[in-house]
């Protein structure tokens, strides 16, 4: 009898010494991962204020797991809630506030075995020269069985979250730059082109400059249009003079539609010109502009396909009909390129 009554002060004294271990434990947490993805802020945002996009890169990814998205998938009010996780067994996920581009709060609730713990969790973007500085954390402050609960587990809250956010910020970076590349060509076929008078800038170029080039051109153009109270008729474009493709070099004129007719002043870079309407084999481009040659080449095919011959005077031009500075994800730019013919 004595033994037993030993036992249970043994027992006693254990349990009184780890509840006072386990209530004297600091219970404030604040687990982040910071990381650079080489990717625009807006297309991070865009993805992380998605739940419908989770489960392509977070730790919802399990093809076990069992997921029931919100009435609102998107912005304040946005929830996700999962069972049969083999991170994290079940919990929800709900975004309780956001700020455009720049980041956002979520109230992240899980279950730690012995209780559910409920962490504030958060996004910060910073655009930077090489792309984004994301900092993503959670944070919270646990109460006795919480850290009871993390306790018998033998692993603290930050050695469960700090690999997981980790993994996840490398696997949304993939993610994203797929999504980017992303890109459609399609023949639309013969087309009349209407033609029309614009102003514009010429400039020799390598092929592979083209993009940045014919962008700081079409920049002067604006600016120059804008000075002048020149008004814009339609949608920017590119003429080729000349593409050698041998050699890799273009000449190219940056051009912006005018309603008519302007003479500028005296010296002015920015001249005045006129697209005459003209048959046309039109292809367009949804994807980023690099990917313009193999839809060049698509156009070409068509004219040899279809027995149609091209203008030996006439200049292919490229209409934008995305702006790329409204438009931060290059898989939804669309180019339409027009090839006279006969």
């Amino acid at each position: 009898m004595k033994i037993l009554k030993y036992l249970f002060f043994l027992l006693l004294i254990v349990f009184i010494a780890g509840s006072i271990y386990v209530a004297t434990k600091n219970g404030s947490y604040d687990v982040a991962e910071s990381r650079i993805l080489e990717v625009p802020p807006a297309l991070i945002y865009q993805e992380i204020t998605n739940y419908e996009t989770w489960r392509q890169w977070s730790w919802l990814n399990d093809p076990e797991t069992q997921i029931s998205l919100g009435d609102t998938t998107v912005g304040t009010g946005a929830a996700i809630a999962w069972d049969n996780n083999r991170l994290l067994e079940e919990g929800n996920l709900q975004t309780t506030s956001t700020e455009a581009y720049t980041g956002l709060v979520q109230r992240l609730l899980f279950d730690a075995g012995l209780t559910h713990v409920t962490s504030e969790m958060y996004w910060k973007l910073e655009p930077i020269e090489e792309g984004t500085r994301v900092s993503w954390g959670l944070r919270g402050e646990q109460n006795f069985k919480e850290k009871l609960s993390f306790t018998l587990r033998g692993q603290e809250i930050d050695e469960l979250f700090r690999p997981i956010l980790s993994r996840d910020l490398e696997t949304l970076e993939s993610q994203i730059k797929t999504k980017m590349e992303a890109y459609s060509i399609k023949v639309n076929g013969v087309t009349q082109y209407g033609g029309g008078f614009y102003m514009y800038t010429t400039a020799a170029t390598r092929l592979s400059e083209v993009p940045q080039r014919g962008a700081e051109m079409l920049e002067r153009v604006h600016a120059f249009m804008e000075e002048n109270e020149i008004s814009v008729n339609g949608n920017p474009f590119l003429i080729y003079h000349e593409r050698d493709l041998d050699n890799g070099t273009a000449i190219i004129s940056a051009a912006i539609p005018t309603p008519s007719q302007v003479v500028p002043p005296a010296g002015s870079s920015v001249l005045n010109g006129y697209l005459p309407s003209q048959r046309v084999v039109k292809t367009t481009l949804r994807g980023n502009h690099k990917n313009s040659y193999q839809a060049w080449e698509e156009g070409h095919r068509y004219i040899q396909e279809n027995d149609l011959s091209a203008d030996p005077q006439g200049e292919a031009f490229e209409i934008f009909i995305t702006d790329p500075l409204e438009e931060v994800n290059p898989a939804r730019w669309v180019t339409e390129i027009y090839l006279p013919i006969q």
